[in-house]
């Protein structure tokens, strides 16, 4: 069975945020789920490399566009690898393939293309227009970036969305095109119901030169969100390599709230109109806020997520936004209840359940287990937490059993069984609880790689192989000194 899945591909004109280490991390964990379920998997991720606003900021540091594009792309590499994230494909749309891709597709969709005068309200700092409405309402200012918008009037051209309407409408509720949580479906068809407009995707060069070229009109460039969404298909080849004709459409696509438009009215518009299936799930997740702010430069409340994993390490950032931020909802992050999550959770419930088992085999039975049954424990809620990416409810169905095993230790008492002389129920025992232990392993291996490997290797075969130090050394909850 293929698997493909995708996440949205981060702008290149900041630096890699939580949000984006939380996207890359719940991604990796459904990839590698699947993958151990016996899917073929791929999945891919990028950046997203043009526009003004890259233009605008490599300008300011007095560097090409592309030398910014390179220099920010390697940052989200870099914070993928710390992640533990193994993506299989990784896009840049200023990589040569994905423009070539994006003109033929381009050519592909000209019966739904035309040129069109627009006269509109622009911010560079979203790279979008805005509303007459929207314009009021903030008094004439971007609330996110501060500048005023632009009354520009120029010649565009338009890619006919509003001909889509009623099909992707029907696609999203049918669950052809699923849309999880219920509140984003509810969202963008509250949307579609307003009716889609015609949508501008281009720009005129003189205005915007950082892009990809428009087949035919030097003139224009395409708008940064147009080719963006392209990269789904062009990392695949698209439209003759057989990993498209493979692949395509991807099971899973992962992206956040604040381009559910794009991805969930746009871009089925652009799949409808070359012909192609829709994606089966778009999975749309919350924001990441810290200390219950939003996180933002002027507030310096920003917290790098390489500080997060140099502190904790890898599996515990990938345990905590996981867990402790709502799936289906916004989440809140706290130096303070990540050091609470790590410690209490992983380090004294999970890190002490597999301790106190080592060393009570290797007290007791000289580091034999010996045959370890296979009886398995009901993981109906874990499989259906994850079919709907509800990664916080698939972790606490883990969790549950992770209690029933320091439970088990406490009720059952092996120390007081190794004082009656009973070796053989002492053997069923501690087998048992091995037993429950290697199966938390293997639920945990999407969530927590490192982890699970670890456990699997202590109990492999029956014997104790001991690793060096535990598996989560409790630490200090001070909050790192600010930089």
């Amino acid at each position: 069975m293929k698997y493909y899945i995708t996440t949205s591909i981060p702008y290149v004109n900041g630096e890699p945020h939580l949000g984006h280490a939380m996207e890359f991390v719940m991604t990796d964990t459904l990839a590698r789920y699947a993958k151990q379920q016996g899917s073929e998997v791929l999945f891919s991720t990028g950046t997203d490399e043009h526009g003004g606003k890259i233009a605008e900021k490599a300008a300011q540091l007095q560097l090409t566009p592309q030398a910014l594009a390179n220099q920010m792309s390697q940052k989200f590499r870099d914070l993928i690898a710390a992640l533990n994230v193994e993506p299989d494909r990784f896009i840049r749309t200023t990589d040569r393939a994905h423009e070539e891709r994006s003109q033929l597709i381009w050519k592909a969709l000209e019966t739904d293309i035309y040129k069109n005068k627009y006269v509109g309200w622009y911010c560079t700092g979203d790279e979008e227009f805005f509303t007459e409405t929207v314009v009021k309402e903030n008094n004439g200012v971007c609330p996110d970036h501060n500048r005023p918008y632009e009354k520009i009037e120029e010649e565009n051209y338009f890619f006919r969305l509003s001909k889509y309407s009623e099909q992707i409408r029907a696609a999203i509720t049918s669950g052809e095109f699923a849309v999880v949580p219920r509140s984003r479906r509810n969202e963008i068809l509250s949307f579609i119901d307003e009716g889609l407009d015609d949508i501008s995707i281009s720009r005129p060069k003189d205005k915007i030169d950082w892009g990809i070229p428009v087949p035919g009109d030097k003139t224009q460039v395409m708008y940064v969100w147009f080719d963006a969404l392209l990269n789904y298909i062009t990392v695949l080849g698209y439209p003759e390599h057989a990993d498209f004709k493979k692949f395509w459409p991807a099971e899973v696509q992962v992206i956040g709230k604040g381009i559910l438009r794009f991805h969930a009215a746009i871009w089925p518009g652009i799949l409808l109109a070359l012909g192609l299936p829709l994606p089966k799930l778009l999975y749309v997740h919350g924001y990441v806020n810290v200390d219950g702010k939003k996180m933002s430069k002027s507030l310096g409340n920003a917290v790098s997520p390489m500080e997060v994993i140099e502190k904790y390490g890898a599996d515990a950032f990938r345990y905590y936004f996981m867990r402790h931020v709502p799936s289906y909802e916004d989440g809140d992050f706290t130096w303070a209840n990540f050091a609470a999550a790590y410690n209490n959770e992983l380090a004294n419930e999970l890190g002490n359940a597999v301790q106190r088992t080592v060393a009570m085999v290797q007290k007791y039975q000289a580091g034999i287990v010996g045959d370890i049954p296979d009886d398995g424990h009901d993981i109906g809620a874990y499989q259906q937490a994850l079919a709907e990416c509800r990664f916080d409810r698939a972790l606490d169905a883990v969790w549950e059993q992770i209690r029933g095993v320091n439970q088990l230790i406490d009720v059952e008492k092996p120390w007081e069984i190794a004082k009656t002389g009973d070796e053989l129920h002492l053997r069923e025992v501690l087998a048992d609880i091995v037993s429950d232990l290697v199966e938390i392993a293997g639920l945990l291996e999407p969530f927590l790689p490192e982890t699970a490997a670890k456990i699997q290797q202590i109990f492999e075969g029956g014997l104790i192989h001991p690793i060096e130090g535990t598996l989560f050394p409790r630490l200090e909850e001070a909050a790192p000194e600010p930089a």
